[in-house]
Protein backbone atom coordinates (compact mmCIF):
# COMPACT_ATOMS: atom_id res chain seq x y z
CA UNK A 1 0.00 0.00 0.00
CA UNK A 2 1.07 3.86 -1.01
CA UNK A 3 0.32 6.73 0.90
CA UNK A 4 -0.46 10.04 -0.44
CA UNK A 5 -0.53 13.27 2.10
CA UNK A 6 -2.37 16.08 0.78
CA UNK A 7 -0.37 19.55 1.89
CA UNK A 8 -1.48 21.73 -0.58
CA UNK A 9 -3.57 24.00 1.51
CA UNK A 10 -3.36 27.91 1.47
CA UNK A 11 -4.29 28.19 5.08
CA UNK A 12 -6.55 30.87 4.54
CA UNK A 13 -8.26 30.06 8.36
CA UNK A 14 -5.33 30.68 9.67
CA UNK A 15 -4.04 33.98 7.85
CA UNK A 16 -1.69 36.03 8.46
CA UNK A 17 -0.07 33.29 10.10
CA UNK A 18 0.49 31.35 6.73
CA UNK A 19 1.07 34.18 4.37
CA UNK A 20 4.86 33.27 4.71
CA UNK A 21 4.63 29.71 5.17
CA UNK A 22 2.73 26.55 4.49
CA UNK A 23 -0.05 25.96 6.61
CA UNK A 24 1.87 22.06 6.98
CA UNK A 25 5.08 23.67 8.25
CA UNK A 26 3.72 25.62 10.82
CA UNK A 27 4.70 23.74 14.36
CA UNK A 28 2.14 21.47 16.56
CA UNK A 29 3.97 22.27 19.90
CA UNK A 30 7.78 20.49 18.72
CA UNK A 31 6.72 19.46 15.51
CA UNK A 32 5.44 20.35 12.21
CA UNK A 33 2.21 19.91 11.46
CA UNK A 34 3.01 17.37 8.71
CA UNK A 35 5.03 15.26 11.39
CA UNK A 36 1.71 14.01 12.14
CA UNK A 37 0.00 12.58 9.27
CA UNK A 38 3.25 11.42 8.31
CA UNK A 39 3.78 9.57 11.78
CA UNK A 40 -0.04 7.99 10.78
CA UNK A 41 1.05 6.27 7.39
CA UNK A 42 3.99 4.97 9.27
CA UNK A 43 2.18 3.52 11.79
CA UNK A 44 0.38 2.01 9.04
CA UNK A 45 3.14 0.27 7.63
CA UNK A 46 3.24 2.69 4.74
CA UNK A 47 6.90 3.18 2.87
CA UNK A 48 5.96 5.03 -0.30
CA UNK A 49 4.64 8.11 0.00
CA UNK A 50 4.14 10.98 -2.14
CA UNK A 51 3.09 14.44 -0.49
CA UNK A 52 1.01 16.82 -2.39
CA UNK A 53 2.45 20.49 -1.82
CA UNK A 54 1.41 24.07 -3.02
CA UNK A 55 2.98 25.13 -6.32
CA UNK A 56 6.46 25.80 -5.86
CA UNK A 57 7.24 24.50 -2.43
CA UNK A 58 8.98 21.33 -3.58
CA UNK A 59 12.04 22.48 -2.28
CA UNK A 60 10.76 23.29 1.10
CA UNK A 61 9.56 20.22 2.15
CA UNK A 62 12.56 18.81 0.11
CA UNK A 63 14.64 20.64 2.90
CA UNK A 64 12.32 18.67 5.64
CA UNK A 65 12.48 15.60 4.85
CA UNK A 66 14.85 14.83 1.25
CA UNK A 67 13.66 11.67 -0.55
CA UNK A 68 13.01 9.87 3.19
CA UNK A 69 16.58 8.64 3.71
CA UNK A 70 16.85 9.59 6.78
CA UNK A 71 13.94 7.70 7.73
CA UNK A 72 13.86 4.25 5.86
CA UNK A 73 10.91 5.72 3.07
CA UNK A 74 10.88 6.81 -0.47
CA UNK A 75 9.29 9.96 -0.27
CA UNK A 76 8.29 12.08 -4.01
CA UNK A 77 6.56 15.47 -4.22
CA UNK A 78 3.84 16.64 -6.59
CA UNK A 79 2.75 20.31 -6.54
CA UNK A 80 -1.03 21.35 -6.60
CA UNK A 81 -1.54 24.26 -8.90
CA UNK A 82 -5.14 25.12 -8.26
CA UNK A 83 -6.98 23.75 -5.13
CA UNK A 84 -10.19 21.47 -6.11
CA UNK A 85 -10.82 19.59 -3.51
CA UNK A 86 -9.39 16.45 -1.66
CA UNK A 87 -10.45 13.95 -4.43
CA UNK A 88 -7.89 15.83 -6.91
CA UNK A 89 -4.98 14.08 -4.42
CA UNK A 90 -5.95 10.75 -6.87
CA UNK A 91 -5.38 12.60 -9.87
CA UNK A 92 -2.26 14.33 -8.95
CA UNK A 93 -1.29 10.81 -7.56
CA UNK A 94 -1.94 8.60 -10.69
CA UNK A 95 1.17 7.61 -11.49
CA UNK A 96 2.44 7.45 -8.51
CA UNK A 97 -0.27 5.17 -7.52
CA UNK A 98 -0.57 2.91 -10.19
CA UNK A 99 -2.30 -0.09 -9.68
CA UNK A 100 -1.73 -0.30 -5.43
CA UNK A 101 -4.27 0.57 -2.90
CA UNK A 102 -3.63 3.94 -1.46
CA UNK A 103 -4.19 5.90 2.14
CA UNK A 104 -4.59 9.27 1.72
CA UNK A 105 -4.13 11.81 4.77
CA UNK A 106 -4.68 15.31 5.18
CA UNK A 107 -1.80 17.16 6.02
CA UNK A 108 -3.70 19.17 8.94
CA UNK A 109 -5.12 16.04 10.42
CA UNK A 110 -3.73 14.76 14.10
CA UNK A 111 -4.95 11.90 15.62
CA UNK A 112 -3.47 9.70 18.09
CA UNK A 113 -4.84 7.22 20.41
CA UNK A 114 -3.72 3.37 22.35
CA UNK A 115 -3.05 0.62 19.72
CA UNK A 116 -3.46 3.23 16.92
CA UNK A 117 -0.89 1.09 15.00
CA UNK A 118 -2.83 -1.75 15.13
CA UNK A 119 -6.43 -0.06 14.01
CA UNK A 120 -4.39 1.31 10.85
CA UNK A 121 -2.58 -2.11 9.95
CA UNK A 122 -6.18 -3.96 10.23
CA UNK A 123 -7.93 -1.35 8.43
CA UNK A 124 -4.75 -1.07 5.45
CA UNK A 125 -4.41 -5.00 5.61
CA UNK A 126 -8.66 -5.42 4.91
CA UNK A 127 -8.03 -3.00 2.23
CA UNK A 128 -5.86 -4.87 0.63
CA UNK A 129 -7.33 -8.30 1.27
CA UNK A 130 -11.28 -7.40 0.53
CA UNK A 131 -10.88 -4.52 -1.65
CA UNK A 132 -13.31 -1.42 -0.90
CA UNK A 133 -12.84 1.13 1.38
CA UNK A 134 -11.92 1.70 4.93
CA UNK A 135 -12.48 4.89 6.49
CA UNK A 136 -12.95 6.20 10.16
CA UNK A 137 -15.69 7.75 11.97
CA UNK A 138 -14.91 10.20 15.17
CA UNK A 139 -17.54 11.92 17.62
CA UNK A 140 -17.43 15.66 17.65
CA UNK A 141 -19.91 18.13 19.11
CA UNK A 142 -20.22 20.36 16.48
CA UNK A 143 -20.09 18.30 13.46
CA UNK A 144 -21.48 20.88 10.36
CA UNK A 145 -18.24 21.89 9.28
CA UNK A 146 -17.52 18.00 8.31
CA UNK A 147 -18.38 15.21 6.33
CA UNK A 148 -20.88 13.31 8.33
CA UNK A 149 -21.64 9.66 8.92
CA UNK A 150 -24.90 7.83 9.87
CA UNK A 151 -25.22 5.02 11.19
CA UNK A 152 -28.09 2.73 11.82
CA UNK A 153 -28.96 0.69 15.10
CA UNK A 154 -26.78 -2.24 14.42
CA UNK A 155 -23.79 0.21 13.59
CA UNK A 156 -23.83 -0.03 9.84
CA UNK A 157 -23.56 3.02 7.43
CA UNK A 158 -26.38 4.23 5.91
CA UNK A 159 -25.03 7.83 4.78
CA UNK A 160 -22.43 9.97 4.35
CA UNK A 161 -23.14 13.95 3.77
CA UNK A 162 -20.79 17.28 3.35
CA UNK A 163 -20.60 19.91 5.74
CA UNK A 164 -24.39 19.74 6.72
CA UNK A 165 -26.69 21.96 7.55
CA UNK A 166 -28.56 20.00 9.63
CA UNK A 167 -26.35 16.79 10.47
CA UNK A 168 -28.00 13.45 10.79
CA UNK A 169 -25.18 12.65 13.63
CA UNK A 170 -22.04 13.58 15.30
CA UNK A 171 -19.95 11.02 14.10
CA UNK A 172 -17.31 12.74 11.17
CA UNK A 173 -15.17 11.42 8.94
CA UNK A 174 -11.38 12.39 10.26
CA UNK A 175 -8.78 12.94 7.53
CA UNK A 176 -7.37 9.38 6.73
CA UNK A 177 -8.82 7.25 4.19
CA UNK A 178 -7.99 3.77 2.53
CA UNK A 179 -8.72 3.19 -0.77
CA UNK A 180 -8.51 0.22 -3.25
CA UNK A 181 -7.26 0.79 -6.80
CA UNK A 182 -10.98 1.84 -8.11
CA UNK A 183 -10.38 4.98 -6.38
CA UNK A 184 -8.33 6.81 -9.22
CA UNK A 185 -11.58 6.42 -11.60
CA UNK A 186 -13.73 7.38 -8.75
CA UNK A 187 -11.85 10.46 -8.35
CA UNK A 188 -11.76 11.15 -12.79
CA UNK A 189 -15.97 10.59 -12.33
CA UNK A 190 -16.33 13.03 -10.42
CA UNK A 191 -17.95 16.55 -11.33
CA UNK A 192 -16.79 19.87 -9.07
CA UNK A 193 -19.61 20.35 -6.11
CA UNK A 194 -21.81 23.38 -5.41
CA UNK A 195 -18.40 24.29 -3.75
CA UNK A 196 -16.13 24.14 -7.10
CA UNK A 197 -14.70 20.69 -5.73
CA UNK A 198 -14.19 17.30 -5.93
CA UNK A 199 -15.73 16.05 -3.11
CA UNK A 200 -13.82 12.98 -0.77
CA UNK A 201 -17.50 12.67 0.54
CA UNK A 202 -18.52 11.69 -2.99
CA UNK A 203 -16.00 9.12 -3.45
CA UNK A 204 -16.73 7.26 -0.06
CA UNK A 205 -20.83 7.35 -1.37
CA UNK A 206 -19.60 5.45 -4.45
CA UNK A 207 -18.21 2.71 -2.38
CA UNK A 208 -21.20 3.40 0.02
CA UNK A 209 -23.14 2.14 -2.92
CA UNK A 210 -21.45 -0.76 -3.81
CA UNK A 211 -21.44 -2.26 -0.79
CA UNK A 212 -17.68 -2.20 -0.32
CA UNK A 213 -17.19 0.54 2.12
CA UNK A 214 -15.93 -0.40 5.51
CA UNK A 215 -16.26 2.55 8.58
CA UNK A 216 -14.33 2.27 12.00
CA UNK A 217 -15.34 4.78 14.73
CA UNK A 218 -12.95 5.51 16.90
CA UNK A 219 -13.69 5.58 20.95
CA UNK A 220 -13.44 8.41 23.44
CA UNK A 221 -9.49 7.24 24.27
CA UNK A 222 -8.58 8.71 20.63
CA UNK A 223 -8.00 12.17 20.31
CA UNK A 224 -8.69 14.11 16.73
CA UNK A 225 -7.42 17.53 15.44
CA UNK A 226 -8.23 19.26 12.63
CA UNK A 227 -5.38 21.85 13.27
CA UNK A 228 -6.83 24.27 10.60
CA UNK A 229 -8.26 27.11 12.76
CA UNK A 230 -5.81 29.38 15.30
CA UNK A 231 -8.27 27.93 18.41
CA UNK A 232 -7.69 23.94 16.87
CA UNK A 233 -4.04 24.53 16.53
CA UNK A 234 -3.43 26.15 20.33
CA UNK A 235 -5.73 23.40 21.39
CA UNK A 236 -3.78 20.36 19.92
CA UNK A 237 -0.51 22.27 20.92
CA UNK A 238 -1.74 22.16 24.47
CA UNK A 239 -2.73 18.03 24.17
CA UNK A 240 -0.04 17.26 22.24
CA UNK A 241 2.18 19.21 25.04
CA UNK A 242 0.07 17.42 28.34
CA UNK A 243 0.10 13.52 25.92
CA UNK A 244 4.09 14.33 26.24
CA UNK A 245 4.39 15.70 29.92
CA UNK A 246 2.84 11.83 30.75
CA UNK A 247 5.76 9.80 28.68
CA UNK A 248 3.71 9.37 25.60
CA UNK A 249 5.52 10.85 22.99
CA UNK A 250 3.38 11.82 19.71
CA UNK A 251 4.43 11.82 15.93
CA UNK A 252 8.12 10.95 16.55
CA UNK A 253 8.83 9.46 13.10
CA UNK A 254 11.80 8.41 13.77
CA UNK A 255 10.81 6.43 16.60
CA UNK A 256 8.26 4.92 14.18
CA UNK A 257 10.88 3.89 11.82
CA UNK A 258 13.02 2.77 14.52
CA UNK A 259 9.83 0.44 15.56
CA UNK A 260 9.73 -0.58 12.40
CA UNK A 261 12.83 -1.33 11.68
CA UNK A 262 13.39 0.86 8.69
CA UNK A 263 16.58 2.53 10.49
CA UNK A 264 18.85 1.23 12.96
CA UNK A 265 20.30 2.54 16.03
CA UNK A 266 22.89 4.11 14.69
CA UNK A 267 21.14 5.85 12.46
CA UNK A 268 18.64 7.56 14.98
CA UNK A 269 21.49 8.58 17.05
CA UNK A 270 23.19 10.21 14.27
CA UNK A 271 19.83 12.24 13.88
CA UNK A 272 19.34 12.92 17.27
CA UNK A 273 22.54 14.52 17.61
CA UNK A 274 21.65 17.56 15.40
CA UNK A 275 18.80 17.78 16.99
CA UNK A 276 20.29 17.74 21.00
CA UNK A 277 19.55 21.23 21.57
CA UNK A 278 15.93 20.66 21.27
CA UNK A 279 13.76 17.91 24.20
CA UNK A 280 12.71 16.36 20.95
CA UNK A 281 16.06 16.09 19.92
CA UNK A 282 17.09 15.00 23.85
CA UNK A 283 14.11 12.02 23.52
CA UNK A 284 15.37 10.99 20.76
CA UNK A 285 18.97 10.23 22.32
CA UNK A 286 17.57 8.76 25.50
CA UNK A 287 15.20 6.58 23.53
CA UNK A 288 18.52 5.35 21.34
CA UNK A 289 20.24 5.20 24.70
CA UNK A 290 18.05 2.94 26.28
CA UNK A 291 17.55 0.64 23.42
CA UNK A 292 21.29 0.06 22.99
CA UNK A 293 21.19 -0.90 26.73
CA UNK A 294 18.14 -3.25 25.86
CA UNK A 295 20.08 -4.96 23.03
Amino acid sequence: MKGIILAAGKGTRLYPCTLPVCKPLLPVYDKPMIYYPLSMLMKAGIREILIIVPEGETETFERLFGHGEKLGLEIQYAEQPVQRGIADAFLIGESFIGGDCVCLALGDNICYGPAFRRTLRRMGNRVREKGGAGIFGYYVADPRPFGVVEFDPNGRVISLEEKPLIPKSHYIVPGLYFYDPQVVAFAKALQPSSRGELEITAVNERYLEQGQLRVHALDAEYTWFDAGTAERLYEAAGAIKSAQRSGVMIGCIEEIALDNQWITLEQLAAGAASLHQTRYGQYLEALAEDRAEEQ
